[in-house]
């Protein structure tokens, strides 16, 4: 039509032969990841995001595997503080490339995340959860924002501390099998001013799996309060080297 205006297309980042799955932890549901997810996408990467019900371990690793046998490309597994165990297993898979662990649990065969959090650190802080209560815990909510996601905006937060997904304790107590850290390629972001996974057990479980370490001085919520840095981490944690 004359006078009409064509604008040019906005260029698209060619896929990548990888795919990503995401795997988050207690307390939250898989929407923490939309900022990463947005910026894997537009990076060319497929990215799948499981959501896992934090009810018993083995539930959630068959919902990862689900996803990680629904990934076109070999895959990049991220998880996030409990969802490093559910990866710790899930990666057994030979479709797995990597392992990526934000703030995460990293058990071996036979380890719990519940045996991992009775080692207390002196001088490091501990997750403030309140007592079981039919078979779940959860963070108390009064301490949540502190705790979780202190470098997260105040309403995300309260939201967070509202809208808070039990954990069940099955999941807590669940024992992993097999640590597919010993097997696989792992890297490990370890977050310093972490108040629920103690930056120094971070960094036992990383050196344990012989994982290559990256420090970044967040809360808990990384995903939440660096996004980028964390994209740029998963993008990096292809397999190639450690």
């Amino acid at each position: 039509m004359a006078g009409a205006t064509v604008l040019p297309a906005v260029p698209q980042a060619a896929d990548k032969p990888l795919s990503v799955v995401l795997v988050h932890g207690a307390f939250v549901d898989a929407s923490g990841w939309r900022n990463v997810y947005d910026r894997l996408t537009k990076d060319g990467y497929e990215v799948l995001v499981v959501q896992n019900p934090t009810i018993t371990l083995k539930d959630d690793v068959v919902a990862t595997e689900h996803a990680i046998a629904a990934a076109k490309y070999p895959v990049i597994l991220v998880g996030h503080s409990y969802g490093g165990s559910v990866i710790t297993e899930a990666g057994n898979d030979p479709k797995v490339r990597s392992l990526v662990y934000l703030a995460a649990f990293a058990p071996d065969a036979g380890e719990s995340v519940a045996k991992l959090a009775e080692k207390k650190v002196p001088g490091e802080a501990s997750a403030p959860l309140l007592p079981p209560k039919d078979g779940f815990l959860i963070v108390d909510p009064g301490k949540f924002a502190a705790a979780f996601a202190a470098d997260v905006d105040t309403g995300t937060t309260a939201f967070l501390a509202t809208a808070q997904v039990p954990w069940g304790l099955k999941a807590v107590g669940g024992i992993v099998t097999q640590a597919a850290w010993k097997s696989k390629p792992s890297y490990f972001m370890v977050t310093t001013h972490d108040l629920m996974v103690p930056p120094t057990a971070q960094r036992v479980m990383a050196k344990r799996a012989g994982g290559k370490v990256q420090e970044i001085a967040s809360s808990h919520a990384v995903m939440l309060s660096h996004p980028d840095e964390v994209v740029a981490f998963i993008e990096g944690a292809d397999g190639s080297s450690r």
